[in-house]
């Protein structure tokens, strides 16, 4: 079942961050949309790039996605099912901010376990 999602219907100055944010917010919304910038993948082709998500997780994420309008689900009427995934406009829209996600990730991935980096 996809999170219940609050908004305010004030807007500080920093409400178009907090927005991008709560769209990409969760543990693994941010890497399936890097991986769907390559392209329309099967669930099944996400699930084994996300080696240590759970089928459960996995489902929940790309739920609020579709909900959230950044990807689209098809749905091929065969035995077994297939199911792929695509960003939608919207959701190619972000590829600027996943990609500087990933260049920023690159460039301070050493610094960004503080516990394990004072073990």
């Amino acid at each position: 079942m996809a999170r219940t999602r609050h908004h305010t219907g004030a807007c500080s100055p920093g409400c178009a961050v907090e927005a991008t944010l709560r769209l990409i917010d969760g543990k693994w919304k941010g890497v399936i949309l890097y991986h769907l910038l390559e392209g329309t993948l099967r669930f099944s082709e996400i699930r084994r790039r996300l080696a240590s998500v759970t089928q459960r997780m996995l489902t929940n994420q790309l739920r609020e996605m579709e909900a959230d309008g950044l990807i689209t689900r098809k749905i091929y009427a065969q035995v077994p099912p297939k199911v792929e995934y695509s960003l939608t406009e919207r959701g190619r829209s972000l590829e600027p901010v996943i990609r500087a996600l990933k260049t920023w990730g690159d460039l301070h991935a050493d610094q960004a376990d503080p516990v394990q980096n004072a073990a």
